[in-house]
């Protein structure tokens, strides 16, 4: 995306904050692995954070539909435990 002949990137930063650092270590290591050029996961105690760049609000928004997707079904699977 361009404004005024100049490159733009969109940042988006996700929090995702659970009762218990476990949860969040099990939440991390299920979306982790789909990390690429566009999100970027770590884990600060019982934080899952996600940071994703894109070139345009519709990619931003398809990468955060992806990775919720797989936030839900790692929950899911927690629950069904």
């Amino acid at each position: 995306m361009t404004f005024c002949g100049v490159k733009m990137r969109i940042r988006c930063r996700l929090i995702l904050e659970y009762d218990d650092e476990k949860t969040a270590r099990i939440v991390y290591d299920s979306v982790r692995i789909d990390d690429g050029r566009f999100v970027d996961t770590r884990l600060d105690k019982n934080k899952v954070i996600a940071g994703m760049t894109s070139v345009s609000p519709a990619s931003l928004l398809h990468t955060l539909n992806d990775y919720l997707a797989c936030v839900s079904v790692a929950e899911k699977v927690m629950d069904n435990d």
